[in-house]
């Protein structure tokens, strides 16, 4: 069995990891995660447990677990993260002492502005933007 995909790649400045792992048939589920700075911003699980038994098991799971990886990748290309990875900090708490409002937390920072994307040519792209642009068109299948 394929033990997984590990890939970094940048996304409106910023590093973000996705790793995919197989559990193996004692386990027999894939995960995918997301992490931004070693905090997970999404993941995703499935169980194959229900196929345990076809002829072509690890060709079948090393499918499913590339196409998961490329799915989390084409939703962090689509933005479908942004409010975890960069969304503002919530509210803060406030509280009311004998009619003065007082804060628990400092007021959130303002947000950072976010630089319109650039359209690129395959020279001036890094290396993980051409992998990333390849993986979530798919022109590996």
């Amino acid at each position: 069995m394929r033990v997984g995909f590990n890939h970094n790649v940048m996304y409106k400045g910023e590093v973000f990891h996705i790793q995919t792992e197989d559990s193996g048939i004692s386990n027999p589920h894939i995960i995918t995660l997301l992490y931004r700075g070693g905090t997970i911003i999404s993941s995703k699980k499935i169980s194959y447990a229900d196929i345990i038994k076809i002829d072509n098991l690890e060709q079948v799971v090393e499918e499913l677990m590339k196409e998961q990886h490329k799915d989390m990748l084409r939703g962090l290309k689509a933005g479908q993260f942004d409010e975890r990875a960069f969304g503002s900090r919530p509210a803060p708490a406030v509280q009311e002492i004998a009619g003065t409002k007082t804060t628990a937390d400092p007021p959130p920072e303002p947000p950072q502005p976010q630089l319109p994307p650039r359209e690129k040519s395959r020279q001036s792209q890094s290396l993980d933007e051409i992998i990333l642009d390849y993986l979530v068109r798919g022109e590996d299948t």
